[in-house]
């Protein structure tokens, strides 16, 4: 079963965010691209800029076990403040998946 893990970052500067903010977004998401990749979490699969915020994709086995190792990263980069976590238990296309938000 593939689980995921979705980070919800709002942008603060314009639609898709000012080049400082992409700079710290794509800096952040090295590091977590990093971490997942060591400890055999699972993947990031991008980002998605757009409509005042940023999406970043992680998917895996356990969402949890996911969150778990990216979560001091997130904690730790200034841009993701006033952001918020899904950790969703099931497929994409399961409507009856469930879903956790972890506010940041």
């Amino acid at each position: 079963m593939e689980q995921a893990v979705l980070v919800y970052i709002r942008l603060r500067e314009g639609e898709f965010g000012s080049e400082r903010e992409c700079a710290e977004i794509a800096d952040l998401a090295a590091e977590l691209q990093q971490a997942i990749d060591h400890h055999g979490v699972g993947e990031f699969d991008g980002d998605e800029f757009g409509g005042g915020r940023c999406v970043l994709f992680m998917y895996g086995a356990d969402a949890d076990q996911l969150f778990g190792v990216i979560a001091p990263f997130l904690k730790a980069a200034p841009v993701t403040r006033g952001g918020f976590v899904v950790k969703r238990y099931g497929e994409p296309k399961n409507p009856d998946a469930a879903e956790i938000r972890v506010d940041l």
